[in-house]
């Protein structure tokens, strides 16, 4: 309703017949009615409809849905829009929907985006209402009476004996089938205008050969299944949009028939799935690739990834070991491929030398647009210096970078709000580097009159760097600039966990309110951290096996009026006065 602008359109509403009725759910489902018939777009309308195809309750994902009603034809652009993307359209018809009260439920991401949804029971019958005359859920009674053709264009969940009865009819219009069983020749044979095929969990080991028969097949779900081996005929769906075939252990492998699938835009398939050499470089529609694993001979090389232009989303990149030097790795043209927003680096074995992972990794350099960050087992010793050029970066994970020397300096990235370093074992010092750099051209044309070093972090992970021995202070100055106490402004969690050698860490925290300390010889880093009088907002403290800790700073539990859970142990010099703790109110959660 938010879309009416003027008063008549709300006194149109006002004076609607549904305020009059006097059943709760009669009222509530003409109301939904009355939303659902605001729909501008006749289109948006099927959309809504379509979603009668899931159960009661489901947890709908949003990518999933946009690719059924892509694959259903009901994404095209709107006048005046010809360049905009299908998936840019179903993303709009979605937020329509839910800002409609059609969706509930909502689960959404850390930018607020709603990744799933579901349906209230309502919805749910107002959407089977309106879909009714075109969509068949498990009862088929009521089509075998009148053994006539029937204008069923969409079923969902009815068993293969149902389908079996189906086929005596004339099946051959139907646009979509979402079954949980076997799929037979005789019967995929005959639906020649089939747009949706979803086995998603259905009971089966094979596809039929005779499914390369489907011309017009958009969409194939084959997750969750036993199937150990796609038909070569896959090969003549030249129209398939989505293949997902997620979380199938049984599947090694894809035919190399599937280079023709030259309009593909999404394709889902888990990390040891093998991907014949040459098929990913001609797949030139792709959006969505989740993994790519550069193999050591005969399998993709990483250049196939330099033609894949429109890949969004997010992407990981594993066994890195087997490309051989940088040029290589710049022939993926990741710095062209802006849509992507999450990046994965891995390395599984070792590589020739460290010298050419270093640059393996320098010719990884992705577009600025980057939002996530995770680079894993490393080998080389220095990582590259196009990270601190990410400036819309908001996750970054470094883990095992075992040979790695030092931090790149991060403080600056205005976007970065989580942190994990972990496993760094050659990582010795964080110092002032880690907050800042010397940059005397950004200095002169600074009119700021501090500096705000890691102004959006929010999580902190510091773990597993057995050599780490000092994490300074911030500097007081940088170039001019003043830095010192403008720093984690907005700093909520912290761990520092096994990181034995470490004997100090800074001390302004200013919003810290979860703290957790593992495996310390040294007692400084807590009290370091915890002494401050300005930190008095901690909820959460996890010690374990500090070293030297004869009591707790002195202070933290009275300033810290909100703190309600400690957790001690293993602090063998530990000296507790169990009165004290319990006479402090706030404290309800304590372990000792």
């Amino acid at each position: 309703m938010r879309t009416k602008n003027s008063t008549e359109e709300w006194v149109s509403i006002q004076k609607s017949k549904i305020w009059e009725l006097s059943e709760e759910n009669d009222k509530i489902m003409s109301v939904l009615k009355l939303s659902f018939h605001n729909l501008k777009s006749s289109l948006l309308k099927q959309c809504f409809g379509y979603c009668s195809m899931f159960k009661e309750d489901f947890k709908i994902e949003r990518d999933k849905l946009i690719q059924l009603w892509m694959a259903q034809g009901l994404l095209h652009p709107s006048p005046g829009q010809s360049m905009q993307e299908m998936e840019d359209k179903g993303n709009e018809y979605f937020n329509i929907l839910c800002q409609n009260s059609l969706f509930q439920d909502a689960t959404k991401d850390e930018d607020g985006i709603i990744t799933e949804c579901k349906m209230h029971d309502l919805v749910h019958d107002l959407a089977k209402e309106v879909s009714k005359c075109e969509s068949l859920m498990q009862d088929f009674n009521h089509v075998m009476e009148d053994n006539k053709t029937p204008e069923i264009r969409h079923v969902s969940r009815v068993p293969t004996s149902t389908l079996e009865r189906m086929s005596e009819l004339n099946i051959g219009g139907l646009r979509s089938l979402f079954l949980n069983d076997q799929i037979s020749n005789t019967i995929s044979s005959k639906l020649r205008a089939l747009r949706v095929l979803d086995l998603e969990k259905a009971d089966i080991e094979e596809l039929p050969n005779s499914i390369g028969k489907l011309k017009h097949l958009r969409y194939l779900d084959v997750s969750y299944t036993k199937i150990k081996a796609l038909p070569k005929s896959i090969g003549k769906l030249y129209n398939l949009q989505t293949l997902r075939m997620q979380s199938n252990k049984y599947l090694k492998k894809i035919p190399q028939e599937m280079q023709n699938l030259i309009n593909l835009r999404h394709l889902y398939h888990d990390r040891k799935v093998e991907i014949p050499a040459g098929i990913l470089g001609r797949l030139t529609s792709l959006r969505t690739l989740p993994y790519f694993t550069v193999r050591k001979e005969m399998g993709p090389g990483i250049g196939e990834l330099g033609g894949l232009k429109q890949l969004k989303g997010q992407l990981s990149i594993c066994n890195l070991e087997h490309v051989r030097d940088g040029e290589e790795t710049k022939s993926a043209l990741l710095v062209q491929k802006r849509n992507l927003c999450k990046l994965k680096f891995k390395w599984i074995g070792s590589g020739p030398t460290n010298y050419s992972s270093e640059k393996v990794l320098d010719g990884l350099q992705p577009h600025p647009n980057l939002q996530s960050l995770k680079i894993k087992s490393f080998m080389g010793a220095k990582l590259p210096s196009w990270m601190m050029s990410l400036e819309n970066l908001k996750e970054l994970r470094l883990v095992r970078c075992s040979n790695c020397e030092g931090v790149p300096t991060l403080g600056h990235l205005p976007n970065l709000r989580h942190l994990e370093i972990d496993g760094m074992s050659n990582l010795k010092r964080l110092g002032v580097e880690f907050y800042v750099y010397n940059d005397d051209a950004a200095a002169s044309t600074s009119k700021q009159k501090r500096m705000i070093i890691f102004q959006a972090l929010k999580t902190l992970d510091i773990g597993s760097c057995s050599e780490l021995i000092e994490w300074m202070e911030a500097p007081m100055m940088c170039n001019g600039v003043k830095v010192y106490g403008n720093v984690f402004p907005c700093l909520e969690e912290l761990s520092l966990c096994d990181c034995p050698k470490l004997r100090n860490a800074p001390s302004h925290f200013p919003c810290l309110t979860e703290l957790k300390i593992y495996g310390m010889r040294n007692k400084m880093p807590i009290e370091n951290i915890v002494s401050t009088p300005e930190l008095t907002t901690l909820t959460t403290v996890r010690i374990l096996g500090v070293k030297g800790l004869t009591c707790l700073p002195e202070g933290m539990l009275k300033k810290n009026k909100n703190l309600t859970s400690l957790w001690i142990r293993e602090c063998d010099d530990l000296l507790v006065l169990l009165p004290m703790y319990l006479a402090v109110a706030h404290l309800f959660d304590y372990f000792l």
